[in-house]
C-alpha cells in the first residue's frame, strides 16, 4: 500500500475511532453535531448567531444546520427569534438550559479528549496539531 493511501486511511480510521470513544453525548439525547452547535452559541457570548455564521463555523459542514438548530429548540436547549433591525433575519440564541447542559458535558468532554491523547507527550500534541493544520491548510 503506498504511504499516501495508508495516511489517508489512517486518519480516517483515528477519527472514525475518536468519534466513537467521545459519542457520550448520546446519554443526553444530544449529538456531536448538536452538541458542536452549542458550543458556537456559547462563544457568541450572549449575542445571537444567524445560520449561516453557525454553518461556517460548523467541524461537520455537511451538517443541515436548520435542521441541527430546529432540534435543539424542541429540546429547549436554543431559540430563535426575528430580528428587530431586519425582520428577514433569524438570530439564534443559546438558552439557560443549554448553558447548563454544556457546563455538564464540558469536563466530561475535556476528561475524554485528555484520555484520547494520553499516550502523546506534549510535544507530540503540539506536533500533531502542527501536521493536522498544515493538511488542512486549503481550507
Amino acid at each position: 500500500m503506498a504511504i499516501d493511501t495508508k495516511t489517508v486511511i489512517n486518519i480516517m480510521y483515528t477519527s472514525r475511532h475518536i468519534e466513537k470513544t467521545i459519542d457520550q453525548f448520546r446519554q443526553h439525547d444530544l449529538t456531536m453535531q448538536q452538541y458542536n452547535v452549542l458550543r458556537i452559541l456559547r462563544g457568541q457570548k450572549g449575542q445571537p448567531a444567524n445560520l449561516s455564521t453557525i454553518q461556517e463555523r460548523m467541524i461537520d459542514k455537511n451538517s443541515n444546520t436548520t435542521r441541527l438548530v430546529d432540534k435543539l429548540i424542541e429540546k429547549g436547549l436554543t431559540r430563535r427569534q426575528q430580528c428587530e433591525a431586519n425582520r428577514r433575519k433569524v438570530e439564534i440564541f443559546i438558552t439557560d438550559k443549554g448553558m447548563d447542559l454544556l457546563s455538564t458535558l464540558d469536563p466530561l468532554t475535556e476528561k475524554i479528549n485528555r484520555e484520547i491523547v494520553s499516550n502523546l507527550s506534549h510535544t507530540e500534541k503540539e506536533k500533531l496539531n502542527q501536521l493536522l493544520d498544515k493538511l488542512r491548510n486549503d481550507e
